[in-house]
């Protein structure tokens, strides 16, 4: 049975893109990724992932990876009814790997807090029949989906390190770093707008946005 893995990179991040990725491989290999030492990408160093993603690809039939850049997913989720968002989005893009790849059954990492619905939402995008498995943290049970998780990991650490070259230091890119905020409020007291790579949709992005709208009211 050809059985992939499908899981997400950098979903509450505030810059940079989402990265959907999946791992296509025969079902009595996948004992081959625990032999590795293959687990969530989040409980691995990134040195530990970058090593594990080429030995993936090297015993995995297929893998696919699929980007949603900022400027996509703020479209979406200005634009989109609530439960056609960013889970839609997703949802869409997981379908598209699930396309690519082909298997007979795919393991998913529900982003939808109803895992049935988000596996209802990933059919319909699918011109084929295939089984789905949808859940929570599927990456912690299914050394498949783990597999997928550090693609996609190592996929969008690379995006982020190419922008930091460029940009400067703005930290993991997620709303809890301190050195993320910082940076989205130097971008609005420089040049009052943020750069394409920031998800201006989101609420901490918009939260800066009204601090530097507030204190302008205040000066008047």
């Amino acid at each position: 049975m050809l059985v992939a893995g499908v899981d997400d990179a950098g979903r509450g991040s505030v810059i940079g893109p989402l990265v959907i990725a999946g791992v296509l491989m025969e079902g009595e290999e996948i004992p081959k990724l625990v032999q590795l030492g293959v687990k969530d990408s989040k409980l691995l160093s990134p040195a530990a992932r970058e090593k594990l993603a080429v030995q993936i690809m090297q015993i995995a039939l297929k893998h696919a990876v699929v980007k949603l850049s900022p400027q996509e997913i703020d479209r979406f989720v200005e634009s989109r009814k609530k439960l056609h968002k960013l889970n839609w989005l997703e949802a869409r893009a997981m379908a598209k790997v699930i396309e690519f790849l082909k298997p007979s059954l795919a393991y998913v990492d529900a982003s939808d807090i109803v895992e049935e619905r988000f596996k209802e939402q990933i059919l319909r995008f699918l011109p084929f029949k295939v089984e789905i498995i949808s859940e929570h943290k599927a990456d912690r049970k299914y050394p498949v989906v783990s597999a997928a998780s550090i693609i996609a990991k190592v996929e969008r650490d690379r995006e982020i390190s190419e922008l930091k070259a460029k940009y400067g230091d703005f930290g993991c890119g997620y709303p809890s770093d301190p050195k993320t905020i910082e940076f989205l409020r130097r971008c609005i007291q420089t040049s009052g707008e943020y750069p394409d790579f920031v998800r201006k949709s989101w609420k901490p992005a918009k939260r800066v946005m009204m601090e530097k709208r507030s204190r302008q009211m205040n000066l008047f």
